[in-house]
């Protein structure tokens, strides 16, 4: 295997504290961006939601002629008061995608208003387009499609049950596969990276679509993959090196695995970093979700999953050497004593330099 760093012998979890405390600042300062947006009267949502989640119009358009780019587009929907809009092109090069916001039209209470308000979005749309020939000569609406408020409420909860789901099955399988504090810091690990990549949205106000929630699926598989990585060798250390503390095996375990992480992490990034520069206007969301999304989950593997899996498990230890010890102290010489007749336990050996005690894990995971 490619090796780019060799020897590596950094005690990470040294900082662990620190890398911590800079996760929660990340954390708190989008829960804080969204609080203060939603909390404040006449302010923006807590989340620049788009087309498929507030509700708004979709037009298919075909040019007759030569077809206007995308700078050109905008800037007609721009002179309509459509600044939002979002133009995605098809698989045919004449033909465009535009979707706009739901245009207020009074308080929508009956199906006429709510009509009202999809037709003023394909007014504008029309006036838009008439810059470049009128309509069947320079261009042609192929379909008029509308997305209500309904349906929007319906995607977000869709969204959400769709991302909670791949946790939980997520940490079922690693529960299942290793010991179920590394999936409960796996899937607590994924937790702060779609929360932390989420608070740049909130702070910067970029649109979240569907797109976007796809990014997050994807930085949720990507995240947990870097994270087992990790943990698997932590199992193979915990088997050959019995004697040492978890707290050095897990030190070991992210520098022996360092190379792969920075070579994954490092091509993945760049990818998206061509998306980020090149991939448009369409892919901004979903390219944003992704950039942020590869940095943090690299950092979080590294500074979030071992240290909690760590921390978990040298708790748990140290509860059972305390019990076992409570055992030990009821026996009698002969045994009698306390019924018991366990051999007195062992007294655990500290973590070097961890904060809890811990001679072997419990299990070093099962195969």
């Amino acid at each position: 295997m490619l090796q780019l760093l060799h020897k590596v012998n950094f005690d990470w979890l040294k900082y662990r504290r620190y890398f911590i405390a800079f996760s929660i600042i990340l954390m708190l300062a989008g829960l804080g961006s969204a609080i203060v947006r939603q909390a404040v009267p006449g302010g923006t949502d807590a989340f620049n939601l788009g087309v498929d989640f507030k509700g708004g119009t979709v037009v298919t358009v075909k040019f007759l002629k030569q077809r206007p780019s995308d700078d050109e587009l905008r800037a007609q929907f721009a002179k309509q008061e459509l600044s939002e809009a979002v133009i995605q092109p098809t698989d045919k090069p004449e033909e465009v995608l535009i979707k706009v916001p739901r245009q207020e039209a009074g308080q929508a209470a009956s199906a006429e208003e709510v009509a009202a308000q999809v037709d003023a979005g394909s007014v504008k749309v029309k006036k838009a387009l008439d810059a470049f020939g009128a309509e069947n000569d320079g261009y042609q609406i192929l379909s008029k499609e509308a997305v209500g408020e309904v349906a929007g409420q319906q995607l977000r909860i869709q969204a959400i049950s769709v991302t909670l789901l791949a946790l939980i099955g997520m940490l079922l399988y690693i529960a299942a596969r290793y010991e179920w504090t590394y999936g409960a810091a796996a899937a607590i690990t994924v937790f702060h990276d779609v929360l932390v990549t989420l608070g740049f949205f909130s702070i910067f106000q970029w649109e979240v679509s569907l797109t976007v929630i796809a990014a997050l699926l994807t930085l949720v598989g990507f995240s947990v993959n870097d994270t087992i990585v990790t943990f698997d060798r932590v199992r193979e250390n915990l088997r050959l090196h019995r004697r040492q503390s978890l707290y050095q095996i897990t030190n070991d375990a992210i520098n022996q695995t360092l190379s792969r992480t920075i070579i994954t992490g490092g091509l993945v990034f760049l990818s998206v970093l061509a998306l980020v520069l090149f991939g448009g206007e369409v892919l901004r969301g979903f390219s944003l979700a992704l950039f942020i999304g590869i940095i943090v989950g690299t950092y979080s593997t590294i500074a979030i999953a071992s240290p909690i899996m760590v921390w978990w498990q040298q708790r748990i230890e140290a509860a059972k050497a305390r019990r076992e010890q409570s055992g030990a102290k009821g026996q009698t010489p002969g045994g009698s004593a306390g019924g018991t007749g366990r051999p007195r336990a062992r007294k655990a050996k500290a973590a070097g330099g961890g904060s809890g005690v811990v001679n072997q894990p419990q299990g070093a995971g099962r195969t």
